[in-house]
């Protein structure tokens, strides 16, 4: 199924010198120049939650522009509600990779039976983008302050909703006590939950609540305890049996996506315009105004945590720091999320195609992407 990214074709008449090739018979001459191309290698991906611009940009401009095609991959997006019904479409290989947080998958070396056969090799979102948010006029100022208070979370079975609650145990509080979450849904529905009263703070990712932002709304960010700063959000994770049998998929798609970011740090107008143009429905009524100016700021927000550290110093693309993860973990140990530290990091997460991702001339991409209107 999984086949080099060159044509049958193409690889034969590359290794023909031409003096061969002119004393073939014609028929065989004609045979090879009509060799129909190679089809392209089928990759599906199981996202957790519907893309919204600051996260679906790069796929629209890597299907846009070709890159996932030039990678010899048709790449096809599904949605699941969660990671709890997404993973399982991973474990299966109905589905080719997924991208969940990590922390389900780590649990599943808590059950007692076989852990999950998966394994990430993409980090796509390096660093915490899990935060708390209240109105800007509430006297909620850090996180010992939601004492006694009501947290809106999209819904109970997030897969977030475990660091979400060792932050606060860190913090001192214990949820289900004396602090609770309470589902609210999404976006606009949370939104109005947090504004009429209906909850006290909001436990959305850091874009969500850009978005509440440039909708009008001052609100006050409350960040998660610094051991979870630098853990790992969603990544891409494959079956252990893909990086068994076929490494050079997990090559050739991480290094589209990559090149996509790339493309969309240089030119952000236009991989939202390109995002715009395959979900006409998030396109906004002021579509080359303010519209525009807070969809380039929500994917340039994204894109500065992902690519870079807090210092402005690049990341490599889709590396995971084992240590700090191994941080992470211990502490959610502690917190009680977790039965134990002693997990085997290097088996769920994975550095092993960390080089190839990058291997492309970052420069003519980014000329490319200059060029483009």
């Amino acid at each position: 199924m999984f086949a080099s990214s060159v044509p049958l074709s193409s690889r034969l008449r590359l290794k023909l010198p031409l003096s061969l090739l002119l004393s073939l018979p014609l028929s065989v001459t004609l045979a090879l120049a009509s060799t129909p191309a190679q089809a392209l290698d089928e990759v599906s991906i199981a996202l957790a939650i519907p893309l919204a611009v600051h996260d679906g940009a790069p796929y629209a401009v890597a299907e846009e522009l070709g890159l996932f095609k030039e990678q010899n991959l048709a790449v096809k997006l599904l949605v699941f509600q969660g990671a709890g019904a997404l993973l399982p479409q991973v474990a299966t290989k109905r589905v080719t990779f997924g991208y969940p947080v990590s922390e389900p998958v780590i649990s599943s070396y808590f059950n007692g039976k076989d852990p999950l056969p998966l394994r990430y090799f993409y980090n796509g979102t390096p660093s915490q983008t899990m935060e708390y948010a209240v109105l800007a006029d509430s006297p909620i100022k850090t996180l010992q302050d939601l004492k006694d208070k009501h947290i809106g979370v999209g819904a109970l079975t997030w897969g977030t909703i475990p660091n979400s609650r060792a932050a606060l145990r860190v913090a001192g509080l214990e949820p289900g006590k004396n602090v609770d979450f309470v589902a609210v849904g999404t976006l606009g529905s949370g939104f109005q939950a947090l504004k009429s009263g209906k909850v006290d703070a909001l436990n959305f990712n850091s874009s969500w609540h850009d978005q509440l932002e440039f909708s009008g709304t001052a609100i006050r960010r409350i960040a998660y305890p610094p051991v979870f700063q630098e853990t790992p959000g969603n990544g891409f994770i494959a079956h252990v049996d893909t990086f068994r049998d076929h490494p050079d998929l997990i090559r050739r798609f991480g290094r589209a996506y990559t090149e996509a970011q790339v493309i969309c740090e240089a030119n952000p107008t236009y991989c939202v315009q390109a995002f715009w143009r395959q979900h006409p429905e998030t396109k906004p009524a002021d579509a080359t105004g303010k519209g525009l100016t807070d969809a380039r700021n929500l994917l340039l927000r994204r894109l500065r945590t992902t690519m870079y550290f807090a210092d402005g110093k690049p990341r490599k693309a889709g590396e995971y720091n084992l240590k700090i993860i191994r941080e992470a973990i211990a502490a959610m140990a502690k917190a009680g999320e977790f039965p134990t530290a002693d997990v085997p990091v290097e088996k769920i997460f994975s550095n092993e195609f960390v080089t190839a991702f990058s291997e492309f001339d970052k420069a003519a991409l980014i000329k490319r992407a200059q060029e483009l209107k």
